[in-house]
């Protein structure tokens, strides 16, 4: 995880430099004034759907925990869509763009099965188990498998020659 963060700072000069680029060729074709009011509308519209998918992903949260449900799924589709919100809010026509995917049903779906996957391995079992409930497994019928041949015990490590008769001398140091 922290070998990812120093890609951080790069990608971001590189996401503002794609924001402005994309910016003035969209103000070159349509004018820059009609592409200002673009982003000004795309950040509005982001804002108001923030404070939407945000009490949406509570009501769903606090009504799967009512009625005793894995609230998983209702979580990571309010994370989701609280994303594509914050996107949309953020100034830049590219973010605006993505957002909005990420509002769009059944890309907001794919998206969270991809969060639900993320979280799956970063997390145990358990608190997978706890958070979407029993995982699904595929069994396919075929010939049975050989089972594993076993592996040879370990032989005995050789024991320590003591001498009970005399004390060593010297430090414990703990490393």
């Amino acid at each position: 995880m922290r070998r990812g963060l120093k890609y951080v700072p790069p990608a971001l000069l590189l996401l503002a430099l794609l924001e402005l680029t994309v910016f003035v060729l969209v103000g070159r074709a349509v004018g820059f004034g009609a592409a200002v009011l673009l982003v000004f509308g795309a950040s509005l519209l982001g804002l108001v759907l923030l404070r939407r998918e945000g009490m949406r992903a509570w009501r769903g949260f606090r009504t799967a925990a009512q009625a005793g449900r894995p609230p998983g799924p209702e979580v990571t589709d309010g994370l989701v869509g609280l994303l594509g919100a914050l996107l949309l809010a953020l100034p830049g026509l590219v973010s605006g763009a993505v957002g909005l995917l990420l509002l769009v049903p059944p890309l907001r779906r794919l998206a969270g099965g991809g969060v639900r996957r993320a979280t799956e391995r970063r997390v145990s079992s358990m608190v997978a188990g706890d958070l979407f409930g029993p995982r699904r497994v595929r069994v396919y019928r075929g010939a049975p498998q050989p089972a594993p041949e076993p592996a040879p015990a370990p032989s005995p490590a050789p024991q320590p020659v003591t001498d009970p008769g005399k004390a060593i001398e010297g430090e414990i140091v703990d490393r």
